[in-house]
């Protein structure tokens, strides 16, 4: 098998770390991988878009596992799809949608392995409606540390560990997903702006049922009166009769675009307050006071990043920190507090959006609970950052809330256990199942996982 020894990163660019990158073509060779780690152990890894250190494993193995890319049926009448963990979601789209089907939950990038998104157990702007991804997911085959591939079906231990698992209970080979049907591959899309934080979050309360997709971009430098504006966008599969006559022709088409990609070199400094500041006032003046039944592609208006190739290098080499948290229903003062917080401190954020999530998933340490979920990138070289979110894990915490950890890269771990309630289940079955450690990652090293 291929296998070089290069440098890892998450794509927030911090604390690479360098490992043996092994390259499988088949499942004979993934499971010969696994048999031939040394001490460090291995983890497996798709397209790289955790953001921390999630598929980083210093001194290990690394397990690529983009090569394992195969689609094998689609039930185009039942609506499922058989295909190999390192299948991407966008291939996904591209061979799904002239067929009539969707991928069931997207996150904000295409980029994403089937594998990825069962270890991660990604969410979507859709959480309130149909949860994570795991739940959509009718089985996998998971390659665990004995040399076993096991079938694994919703409902039992294993199933539940390995759903937000972070990829420590064994290599994801195949899945069988359940697919979401839609008559076109346009979005009939509602925008509006809300003055502040307040309004936002009563907007959202009070007529989310009515979508399927929801999310709220907000403006974490505005302050005062206008602390939490924001743009909040919601939508839904646009039906045929929806469209224009010219797009009816071909209403399941799947077109991408592509922006010249990001430099490989960007100063430092360049994502300042200043600049930030501008951009979050351009942005939130250009957006409509209200607009209803707009059409956009679906890249258009689940993927905008996915046209900026490498758009991770526009906070410079020193890279960025994407902080993720969610706190329950009756806790909507903490998240006002922290967002007054992020907004007196200045921290330079322009990806920073606000949702509610729905029930919660199945998976021992997947992170969606009911409530509300902000996410916001901040450079990481922002001066006490680190000290400053560290007080944010414990309001966090305090309120019964948790972080993601397929986007931590800094988290405390005395703190996962008051997050993750279920996380001493996930040890003992981890211990039961890989008594020697055999999966292992620098985030599990971290948390103590």
């Amino acid at each position: 098998m291929p296998a070089d020894t290069v440098s890892v990163t998450g794509w927030g660019r911090t604390a690479p770390s360098a490992a043996r990158l092994v390259r499988p073509r088949t499942f004979e060779e993934a499971a010969l991988a696994v048999r031939g780690c040394g001490a460090r152990g291995g983890i497996a890894r798709g397209l790289g878009r955790a953001y921390g250190d999630a598929a980083q494993n210093a001194g290990g193995e690394v397990f690529d596992m983009t090569g394992l890319d195969r689609i094998h049926a689609i039930d185009a009448d039942g609506g499922t799809v058989l295909c190999d963990a390192g299948v991407s979601l966008h291939r996904l789209m591209e061979v799904l949608l002239p067929l009539g089907w969707f991928v069931p939950v997207t996150p904000g990038t295409r980029y994403v392995t089937v594998g990825g998104a069962i270890g991660a157990d990604i969410h979507g702007k859709n959480h309130h409606v149909s949860g994570s991804f795991a739940r959509h997911v009718l089985s996998f085959e998971l390659l665990t540390a004995d040399g076993q591939v096991r079938t694994v079906v919703p409902g039992t231990p294993l199933f539940e560990a390995t759903a937000g698992g972070m990829g420590l209970t064994g290599v994801i080979l195949t899945a069988t997903v359940r697919l979401q049907p839609v008559r076109t591959s346009w979005m009939s899309v509602d925008t509006e702006r809300a003055s502040d934080l307040d309004g936002l979050m009563a907007r959202l309360a009070d007529t989310d049922h009515r979508y399927r997709y929801s999310v709220a971009w907000i403006d974490l430098l505005a302050r005062g009166k206008a602390t939490g504006r924001a743009v909040l966008t919601r939508g839904d599969h646009a039906p045929l009769e929806a469209l224009p006559r010219s797009a009816r022709r071909e209403p399941l088409s799947f077109r991408t675009s592509r922006l010249p990609a990001a430099p490989s070199f960007v100063p430092e400094g360049l994502l300042s307050r200043t600049t930030v500041g501008l951009f979050n006032e351009l942005w939130f003046r250009k957006a409509p006071r209200a607009r209803t039944g707009e059409l956009q592609r679906i890249p258009a208006f689940f993927h905008p990043l996915d046209g900026v190739p490498h758009w991770n290098r526009i906070y410079g080499r020193g890279g960025f920190v994407q902080y993720q948290f969610v706190v329950g229903h009756g806790r909507e003062e903490t998240l006002r507090r922290i967002v007054r917080r992020i907004s007196e401190r200045r921290c330079p954020s322009f990806l920073a959006v606000l949702k509610r999530f729905g029930d919660a998933d199945p998976g021992w340490l997947s992170f969606p609970v009911p409530g509300w979920t902000l996410a916001l990138d901040i450079p990481a070289s922002l001066p006490g950052l680190g000290a400053f979110l560290d007080e944010l894990d414990e309001e966090v915490a305090d309120a019964g809330g948790r972080v993601y950890l397929a986007k931590d890269s800094r988290l405390r771990p005395e703190l996962l256990a008051a997050m993750y309630p279920r996380l001493d289940d996930f040890r003992a079955l981890r211990a039961e199942l890989d008594p020697r450690g055999v999966f292992t990652s620098d985030l599990s090293r971290r948390l103590c996982l």
